[in-house]
């Protein structure tokens, strides 16, 4: 690809997530939870009709996938990349401030998902502790590998980090925290932490939102495992 053929590339996705209806529908999707297109339109305020001329134009773009269940068919985020992009819009979208103060609701900002991955509070914490004990390196500030000692660490909390690394996408990367502000655990290896979390019995999922309510248990296991105390 060439630098105008990749010039022409970014304005057209630009072009696809710049319209208010479409922007609506990626966010949406956030969650990690795939919409049919009737729920997709009633979250973009438009016509069936209407939505379908946008998911069609989401799904050339390659910002969204289809899934075939039976005679239904659903629409998801086309891979943690997209969801990526999309919180880091969030960000620079918001006005500037002096100082932070997050507008957030408190049950999303504490823990919540960013695609299948942790974010808010929890996982901006362990993305922090993970760096203050040296076992992430990055060479571009934005892809992760973790040391000998860091694979040892999280092999030791349950992490199958052999398995994390055979995924075919990025193993570890910092996606940008819309509440926070502040990188939390993307990629793979965020992915695997989340499960691992919600087979230990760190966090339970909300019924309706993608809030992650923060258990007993990893309360009182938060030292070791985020090297803070959760409040």
């Amino acid at each position: 690809m060439t630098t105008t053929d990749a010039d022409l590339r970014l304005a057209s996705l630009a072009a696809a997530i710049a319209e208010p209806a479409r922007a609506r529908m990626l966010c949406s999707l956030l969650d990690g939870h795939a919409r049919t297109a009737t729920e997709l339109a009633a979250v973009a305020e438009v016509a069936a009709s209407t939505a379908s001329v946008h998911l069609a134009r989401l799904c050339e773009q390659k910002l969204v996938d289809v899934l075939s269940q039976g005679r239904h068919r659903y629409f998801r985020l086309a891979g943690p990349e997209v969801a990526a992009v999309l919180e880091g819009l969030q960000v620079l979208a918001g006005a500037p401030q002096a100082s932070f103060q997050p507008s957030t609701p408190s049950r999303l900002r504490a823990a919540r998902t960013c695609y299948d991955h942790m974010a808010g509070a929890a996982g901006v914490a362990l993305h922090d502790h993970l760096q203050r004990r040296g076992w992430l390196l990055s060479s571009d500030g934005s892809s992760y590998e973790l040391t000998a000692d860091g694979a040892r660490s999280m092999e030791a909390w349950g992490v199958d980090v052999a398995a994390a690394r055979a995924r075919k996408r990025r193993f570890a990367c910092a996606c940008l925290d819309w509440s926070e502000r502040r990188p939390h655990l993307g990629g793979a290896l965020g992915a695997a932490w989340l499960d691992l979390s919600l087979r230990r019995g760190w966090v339970k999922p909300d019924l309706d939102s993608r809030a992650l309510s923060l258990t007993p248990k990893a309360r009182r296991e938060a030292q070791a495992l985020f090297g803070i105390a959760l409040s």
